[in-house]
C-alpha cells in the first residue's frame, strides 16, 4: 500500500518537494494503526519509530509537525479516503449480506466552524466490519442525497440495506430495488400516512390474520431482553402508497426486564424482501453494528475531540481510522484468545514486530 499511495495526486509545486506524499501518508496510516489520534502523537510515533520507518518502508527523513500539518490539509481527502477503502474492501473480505448505512459528526469542528459540523455518511458491511463507501454531507444538505449518491456506485445487489427512518423515501427505495438490493428501512413520522397505517395494522388487526411471529430472549445478569418480530404481507400498502418495491411490513417489541424497572418499545418497519421473520429482525439487529463503529471512532481514537483546520484532514484521518479497525478486527480474528481493539493498538505502539503482523493484513508490501 506504501507504493499505492504514489498515485495519490500530490497537490504540491514539485519544485519544492522534500518529503514524499506517500512517505508521509504511510507515517500517518502507521501512526494509526497504534492508536495515535492527535498531530501531536503522530509526530511522537514518527520520531520514535524512524528507524522501523527507514527499515520497512525507506523513509529517510522525518517530516516537521507544520509540514504534516500543511500537507494533511491540501490532499484531497475524499479520492484518498477511496483508495483506502478499496484496500480495506480487498483485504478484509466482503462476506455478508447486511450493509447499515449511518451519518456521524465530528463535533470538534462545530467549534472551529460555527457555522456547520462535518458530517461523514459511510456504508458499512456489518459481518467483516468493512466499510464499503462514505460521502462526506454537503453543509446545505443532508443524508438523503448522500446516501443517493452512494447508491449509484455501490454493488448491492443480494444485500439489505438498513438505515435511519429520514432514508424511508421513494426516491431511495426504487434506486436500492433497481440495483437488485432489498430495504429494510425504520418508520416515523417523516413519512406519517405511512407510518399511522403500519401501526393501525398491527395494534387492531387480530393475531392469526397471517402474521409471521419470531421471538428471542437475552439474559446478561440481572437484565433480560425479549425481541418480538411480527411480519404481513404488504401488498394492500404497496397498493394505497404505491411504494417502491415493498412486499413486508415489520413491528418490532423490544421488552427489557432489569431489577429496577421494566420497558417496552415497538417499532414499524417497512422491506422489499418476503424474508421470514427470523431474517429480517436479524437485519434490524445488525444495524447497531454500524453505530459501535462510530462508537469506536470516538472512544478510541477521540475523533470527537481531533483539531485539524481542513476537512481534507478529517477525512483522512477517518479514513485512515475506519482501516486501522478492520485491520486490527482482522488480525485478532486469527487469535486464540481474544483481547480488545484498544489494547490491540496499544500493543502496536509498545511491539513493532505485532505491528508488522497486523500490516501484513493490509495490502502493504513489506
Amino acid at each position: 500500500m506504501h507504493s499505492t499511495f504514489a498515485i495519490v495526486e500530490d497537490p504540491r509545486h514539485q519544485s519544492y518537494i522534500i518529503h514524499r506524499l506517500e512517505d508521509i501518508l504511510t507515517i500517518v496510516m502507521c501512526a494509526v494503526l497504534c492508536g495515535m489520534d492527535t498531530l501531536g502523537t503522530i509526530m511522537s510515533f514518527a520520531k520514535n519509530r524512524a528507524d522501523f520507518l527507514k527499515t520497512h518502508f525507506g523513509i529517510e527523513q522525518i517530516p516537521s509537525k507544520p509540514t504534516l500539518s500543511r500537507i494533511l490539509s491540501m490532499v484531497d481527502g475524499n479520492a484518498l479516503g477511496k483508495i483506502i477503502l478499496s484496500h480495506m474492501q480487498e483485504r478484509c473480505g466482503k462476506k455478508g449480506d447486511v450493509i447499515a448505512v449511518d451519518g456521524k459528526a465530528i463535533r470538534s469542528t462545530g467549534k472551529e466552524y460555527t457555522h456547520r459540523v462535518l458530517q461523514i455518511l459511510t456504508a458499512y458491511l456489518t459481518e467483516q466490519g468493512v466499510v464499503l463507501g462514505q460521502e462526506k454531507i454537503d453543509q446545505k444538505s443532508n443524508e438523503i442525497p448522500a446516501f443517493q449518491q452512494m447508491l449509484t456506485y455501490l454493488n448491492i445487489k443480494d444485500k439489505f440495506l438498513t438505515a435511519d427512518a429520514m432514508h424511508c423515501q421513494r426516491e431511495t427505495c426504487a434506486l436500492i430495488v433497481k440495483k437488485r438490493g432489498d430495504y429494510v428501512f425504520g418508520l416515523k413520522e417523516n413519512q406519517k400516512n405511512l407510518w399511522e397505517d403500519v401501526a393501525l395494522f398491527f395494534t387492531e388487526l387480530p393475531f392469526d390474520t397471517g402474521i409471521e411471529t419470531y421471538e428471542t430472549c437475552e439474559k446478561n445478569g440481572g437484565r433480560k431482553e425479549v425481541r418480538i418480530c411480527k411480519k404481513a404481507d404488504a401488498a394492500w400498502l404497496k397498493k394505497r402508497h404505491n411504494w417502491p418495491g415493498l412486499k413486508s411490513i415489520l413491528a418490532v417489541e423490544r421488552i427489557v426486564e432489569s431489577r429496577k424497572k421494566k420497558t417496552r418499545e415497538v417499532s414499524y418497519y417497512i422491506s422489499s424482501s418476503q424474508a421470514s421473520a427470523k431474517k429480517q429482525l436479524a437485519v434490524v439487529r445488525e444495524h447497531w453494528m454500524i453505530e459501535s463503529l462510530h462508537w469506536l471512532l470516538d472512544v478510541v481514537f477521540s475523533e470527537d475531540e481531533c483539531r485539524f483546520s481542513s476537512d481534507n484532514a478529517h477525512l483522512t484521518l477517518n479514513s485512515f481510522r475506519k482501516y486501522a479497525l478492520a485491520l486490527h478486527k482482522s488480525y485478532m480474528a486469527t487469535l486464540p484468545k481474544k483481547g480488545t481493539i484498544k489494547d490491540s493498538l496499544r500493543d502496536c505502539m509498545f511491539n513493532e514486530n505485532l505491528l508488522l503482523k497486523v500490516l501484513s493484513h493490509s495490502a502493504f508490501t513489506l
